[in-house]
């Protein structure tokens, strides 16, 4: 879903940038009181399994694309602060090393991937959670909803820039991040059944506490 440079305008990816930066400044802060250095580990491999899931682009036009995102992934393991700090430092390396997704249009794609992605699923998680949904439709249905609404996000700051209408952008965006949502939401249940049976003695993921702490 990273957006190029040349498809969004001056005002929006300034608004954009400074949105996310507003955002991930309060963002380090909470983590500096918050962070311990038994999820250094995590991170990183998280990290990397992320950015390989992203690197595998499925073109949806109007200059973007589709893929895996992992942004409730990391929320779910390491909380919703690490886990949009992670997201954006994968943006980042993808941006300036591999052009993927432009630098102009970085502030949109944090804001997209980095923060509503992993924020819609942090709220949406805690919700279904409390409806006493079962572990595992919960993390479907996150994955879904979350991918959607990022989705949408984009859609709107493409309409926004005037590049295209937003009836015409937003049914393809939602239509086919429903798809991609489903399986973010399967993938993503998998993984965590796996880390549940593999490192959850050492390390405790941040959904295991019944909710999600905003931490």
């Amino acid at each position: 879903m990273h957006i190029p440079d040349g498809f969004l305008d001056l005002k929006t990816c300034l608004t954009t940038y400074l949105m996310s930066g507003a955002a991930l400044s309060y963002g380090i802060k909470k983590l500096k009181n918050n962070f311990s250095e038994k999820n250094i580990p995590v991170l990183g491999i998280l990290g990397a399994f992320i950015f390989a899931a992203q690197m595998i682009n499925i073109p949806i036009g109007f200059g973007t694309s589709g893929h895996l995102m992992g942004g409730v992934l990391a929320m779910l393991v390491l909380g919703p602060w690490s886990a949009s700090l992670i997201i954006t430092s994968i943006l980042v390396i993808q941006s300036v090393f591999f052009m993927d997704g432009g630098i102009l249009a970085l502030g949109a794609n944090v804001l997209n991937m980095a923060l509503i992605q992993v924020w819609a699923g942090y709220f949406i998680y805690n919700f279904l959670t409390k409806l006493n949904f079962s572990e595992k439709l919960s993390i479907i249905i996150t994955g879904l909803s979350a991918t959607v609404i990022s989705a949408a996000f984009a859609a709107f700051e493409l309409s926004f820039s005037n590049i295209v209408n937003l009836n015409l952008i937003l049914g393809a965006m939602v239509g086919w991040h429903t798809l991609i949502g489903l399986m973010e939401g399967v993938i993503t249940m998998l993984v965590l059944s796996y880390l549940n049976k593999t490192i959850s003695t050492q390390f405790e993921l941040a959904y295991q506490k019944g909710g999600v702490n905003n931490a």
